[in-house]
């Protein structure tokens, strides 16, 4: 059988004295967590123990000795022998160092006095009261220490690597109920050397806590500032509240624009960020941080995103350069409708009808510059005020700027909305009559095809409509085409827009930050090498700690948010452009189900 001992690499020097830890339910290993050092009194211990549990949560005792050799104390090794009949205990550690060697020498004492060995010391010891260990050659046990660097496990946060393992409600595994009893054991590390207690430890911390005062401002000023944000979204849920503002267009309208959509999200951050609740696990902490750090990235980009904004008039050349674009886009757009009247590419189309839309579209672009020309004047002091929003962050300006590109190009989008109804009217139109034409019909109730005959007048009409929508078909889906691109592109703009507004969003900076800056804070799993081997002692092995990757924790600790995705495949995509059906760019994942 194997005994595994975890000992601390902050322990390896110390003191003679008890050694305090936890023995692990289910598995043959022990977890050291301290060294209390000589002199104490037992009843002082046995009182600082039972305190440790009660604050801990964990079943700490006293594992065993540890003997330091040092000059002084030459009859402590039969000091800490005689200690195990004063400490209740199952087995009993007793684990000794020599000067000048790496390597330890241990062994362990049963509840009645049976003496169990290291085999890798290749000799026999007596056994006491003649009982033999119910383990291969009799009362030998291989022993292995586990060294570990306290701090980087008490700080650490071991993963599951597979999701049946985190939903799993079995007993955990032997590496992970070692991570749990470090992690758990916080308040016995708080005593350190510079205590006046009447107990000396030795641990992580022994050499002192670490402290910073500006740490302690902040959580002293932390708690008025979280009053005030709360005070501040009470009032904007009233003002959210008043009766004028849930009517349904301002509702159907506000959902619309990005500003709006990203103000509520944003919103719904301070509450997380701000409410007095205490995190009550990891992942509730470290959604928290993330947020948290992505406000404030958000709020500096958007400072300084002002501070480049109201230097050197940038908005006036802005507002200046608007107009003469709006009027250039608008030459353009006319001068396609021009070529879409004339013959495109050689392509013989429906006079009429390219007449009918060519002067319907163009009275729309006429419209829409004449609008343009008399909003010109006040155009500069709307950007004015428009920058200020990136005080509130960089995601309020992107979002800002996304509704004036829809603004912008309104009558794009209407082009659009207008080819798109009128070619996929003929598009149905025609696959109805081609149904007729096969004496079928599409049932309505039961939503499939069923045969269905008709008389001579019906099968006219329907012959001459379907050659009317055929020959129109062309010059229709020319124009479709055309306003179909055109939407495309803005489409495209608006969704590069979205995609960096939910990457400040939803990307975890915290936990980014501790990947690259402290990567065994998360642990994916442990690697061990050997540390020493000498004859004589047990085997010693090194545990590294491995940090999970930067993929997995983009992927584990990214931020629910809502996103400019379509809610469609590609597939359905295409299959809606190529049937004329309207593309909806705001319908976000937050109405699907999410991952």
């Amino acid at each position: 059988m194997v005994l595994k001992i975890f000992f601390p690499q902050c322990c390896n020097m110390a003191d003679s004295g008890l050694l305090i830890g936890r023995w692990l339910p289910g598995h043959d290993s022990a977890v050291v967590l301290a060294v209390i050092h000589y002199p104490f009194i037992p009843g002082q211990v046995k009182k600082y123990l039972s305190q440790m549990r009660s604050e801990t949560d964990v079943d700490l005792t006293v594992l065993g000795s540890w003997s330091m050799p040092k000059e002084g104390q030459e009859g402590m090794d039969s000091f800490l022998k005689d200690l195990s009949t004063i400490f209740p205990h199952n087995r009993w550690l007793k684990i000794s160092r020599e000067v000048g060697k790496s390597g330890f020498h241990c062994d362990m004492v049963g509840n009645e006095g049976t003496l169990f060995t290291d085999k890798s010391k290749g000799k026999d010891e007596s056994i006491p009261n003649g009982e033999k260990d119910g383990g291969d050659n009799g009362g030998s046990k291989k022993i292995i220490f586990i060294h570990y660097d306290q701090r980087k496990v008490m700080l650490s946060q071991l993963h599951p690597v597979h999701e049946a393992i985190q939903n799993s409600k079995a007993e955990p595994s032997e590496l992970r109920a070692m991570f749990q009893t470090v992690s758990h054991s916080q308040a016995l590390f708080f005593l350190d050397r510079y205590d006046d207690g009447p107990l000396k430890t030795t641990h992580w911390q022994s050499e002192g806590r670490e402290a910073s005062i500006v740490v302690e401002l902040l959580k002293q000023g932390s708690v008025p500032l979280c009053m005030l944000i709360t005070w501040m979204l009470s009032v904007w849920h009233w003002i959210c509240g008043i009766r004028i503002l849930n009517t349904r267009p301002i509702q159907f309208i506000s959902s619309k624009l990005s500003t709006c959509v990203q103000l509520g999200h944003r919103t719904e951050h301070l509450q997380t960020v701000a409410s007095p609740k205490k995190a009550t696990g990891h992942m509730d902490f470290m959604r928290k941080a993330n947020i948290f750090v992505s406000f404030f990235v958000d709020m500096a980009l958007g400072l300084l995103l002002i501070s480049w904004l109201y230097r050197e008039n940038r908005i006036g050349q802005f507002a200046n350069t608007l107009v003469p674009v709006a009027d250039h886009v608008a030459k353009e757009l006319q001068e396609l409708l021009q070529w879409l009247m004339g013959a495109p590419a050689g392509l013989k189309m429906n006079k009429a009808l390219d007449e009918v839309l060519g002067r319907f579209f163009l009275y729309h672009i006429h419209l829409w510059i004449s609008y343009i020309h008399l909003m010109s004047p006040f155009i500069e002091m709307i950007l004015w005020y428009v920058g200020l929003s990136a005080c509130l962050g960089l995601t309020f300006a992107l979002s800002v700027l996304s509704d004036i590109v829809a603004l912008l190009t309104f009558h794009i989008y209407c082009f659009y909305v207008y080819g798109a109804r009128l070619y996929c009217l003929k598009i149905y139109g025609l696959a109805s009559l081609w149904r007729l034409f096969r004496g079928k019909k599409w049932n309505v109730l039961r939503q499939r095809v069923d045969s269905c005959s008709y008389d001579l007048d019906q099968l006219f009409i329907g012959t001459l409509l379907f050659t009317i929508l055929l020959f129109l078909l062309p010059t229709t889906a020319l124009y479709y085409l055309v306003f179909t691109l055109l939407r495309l592109v803005v489409v495209l703009f608006q969704g590069l827009i979205h995609l960096s507004v939910d990457l400040i969003n939803s990307f975890p900076l915290f936990a980014m930050g501790l990947r690259v800056c402290r990567p065994y804070r998360l642990a994916e799993g442990v690697k061990f090498r050997v540390l020493t081997q000498e004859p004589g002692t047990p085997l010693h092995l090194l545990m590294e700690i491995n940090p999970i990757k930067c993929s997995t924790v983009v992927q584990f600790y990214r931020t629910p948010t809502y996103s400019c995705y379509p809610r469609d495949s590609w597939g359905a995509l295409c299959k809606k452009l190529f049937v004329g059906e309207l593309i909806y760019p705001w319908r976000h994942k937050s109405s699907t189900k999410m991952d």
